[in-house]
């Protein structure tokens, strides 16, 4: 099982931005997706944003839409997320997995159509 490498996370102000890293083990052409995924302590977990590597389609959880942003750096082998507009309930230890499973719109945030996952890192959105 290959690992992938978030960094990033940090305490921000609500309204505040932060952008998250993630280094993807291997090449990213060898997954079909790319996401990142959270979980806050006594809640359930939440798929954010999923990117297609193939064609670039993106995926978005209802909750971020319009504030989060999901990008890709080929020559670095990165996958970003891009957070404005943060809310207290953005607090969670977001993680960055990848598949080589086909999904949709249905199945992107299905946790266990992913194989390889991070770590993770810690996002606190507090005054």
């Amino acid at each position: 099982q290959l690992q992938f490498v978030e960094s990033g996370g940090d305490l921000a102000q609500p309204e505040g931005s932060l952008r998250l890293s993630c280094k993807v083990p291997g090449s990213a052409v060898d997954y079909y997706a790319i996401a990142w995924l959270r979980q806050a302590p006594g809640k359930e977990w939440e798929g954010v944003s999923c990117m297609v590597i193939a064609d670039g389609t993106q995926y978005y959880a209802d909750s971020v839409k319009g504030r989060f942003t999901i990008s890709r750096d080929s020559a670095r082998n990165m996958v970003y997320l891009q957070m404005d507009s943060l809310k207290p309930e953005d607090t969670a230890r977001y993680y960055c997995a990848g598949t080589t499973r086909v999904l949709n719109h249905a199945t992107w945030n299905v946790l266990s159509k992913y194989e390889d996952w991070g770590l993770g890192t810690q996002v606190t959105v507090s005054s």
